[in-house]
């Protein structure tokens, strides 16, 4: 098994399924209540890496009984924990930023200060429903009591990411709109 065969997602099944194990279902349900704020991407690799992770030998898989059909579940092998366990000891990087608020002031003058701001004052509601999300996430943190202190800290952080996207929008709001008026007064 080669380490390089692991890539962030196999990383994030690998937490996911933890010592408790878990089901595909499970990790697309955590994905979708985490995944907004943390990855933003589709859960569908979600079903197929659990798989892959279980032929390359990190994870076992077993059927239990489900709602209405058997369910697999994963548990990690010795393997996964050594793997997850590695990765995790390694120096964390400052988190990879694909912005695309960002792009909007780097070809800032091509659009023009009004329209970059009503660009950013759109971003408000999203960041309305991800705050929500992310304080429910906090106050749920409990109902893992093994992970509890670590996903508060993890969820603190979220809450800490929206707001500091509300101070970036006053801060875009001001700084542009006062240019225009300082145009207009000029």
């Amino acid at each position: 098994m080669s380490i390089t065969s692991l890539t962030p997602l196999s990383y994030v099944v690998l937490a996911l399924v933890g010592d408790g194990g878990a089901g595909a279902h499970d990790l697309v349900l955590a994905m979708r209540q985490g995944g907004p704020v943390y990855w933003g991407g589709a859960p569908s690799g979600l079903y197929s890496e659990p798989k892959r992770l279980a032929r390359l030998g990190y994870l076992t898989a077993r059927l239990e009984p489900g709602r209405t059909h058997p369910r697999t579940v994963y548990t990690l092998t010795d393997a996964g924990r050594n793997a997850l366990r590695g990765w995790l000891t390694e120096p964390a990087h400052f988190p990879r930023v694909k912005n695309e608020a960002h792009l909007r002031l780097l070809a800032g003058d091509l659009l023009g200060d009004a329209a970059i701001v009503k660009s950013f004052r759109g971003m408000l509601p999203e960041l309305d429903r991800l705050q929500a999300l992310a304080q429910e996430m906090y106050d749920q943190a409990d109902q893992l009591p093994h992970r509890a202190r670590y996903l508060r800290l993890s969820h603190a952080y979220a809450l800490r990411l929206v707001q500091l996207h509300r101070e970036w929008i006053t801060d875009i709001q001001r700084e542009l709109t006062s240019a225009d008026q300082d145009q207009a007064d000029g």
